[in-house]
């Protein structure tokens, strides 16, 4: 979400995307939109920690992380296969440590 709202016409942001300063212009309010995409994805994340049932917390979790995983390959797919480092693998990492440290 940072990456994306924040930084993506800034030196890191088009660092990390790979970006010119002139595309990132015209496409910032593209990844602005994105950006607030995973940040609500985030949240959900960060809600599901108040869940007191470890079922629903558990459940909530792995669903959350899947949907960045799929936003993730199809961006690798459509945009360009950093993505899938960037935002995918992040997320497979995390559902591989709920499951871990779940069950």
């Amino acid at each position: 979400m940072v990456l994306e709202m924040f930084f993506w016409t800034k030196p890191l942001g088009l660092k990390i995307f790979k970006n010119t300063k002139d595309k990132a212009e015209m496409t910032s309010v593209l990844a602005a939109n994105q950006g607030l995409y995973n940040g609500f994805l985030a949240m959900g994340l960060i809600m599901s920690q108040l869940f007191s049932s470890p079922t629903l917390r558990f459940s909530f979790q792995v669903y959350f992380l899947a949907c960045i995983v799929v936003a993730g390959i199809y961006g690798a797919y459509s945009v360009g296969r950093r993505i899938f480092f960037i935002q995918a693998l992040p997320a497979i990492i995390g559902i591989i440590l709920v499951i871990s440290f779940t069950h």
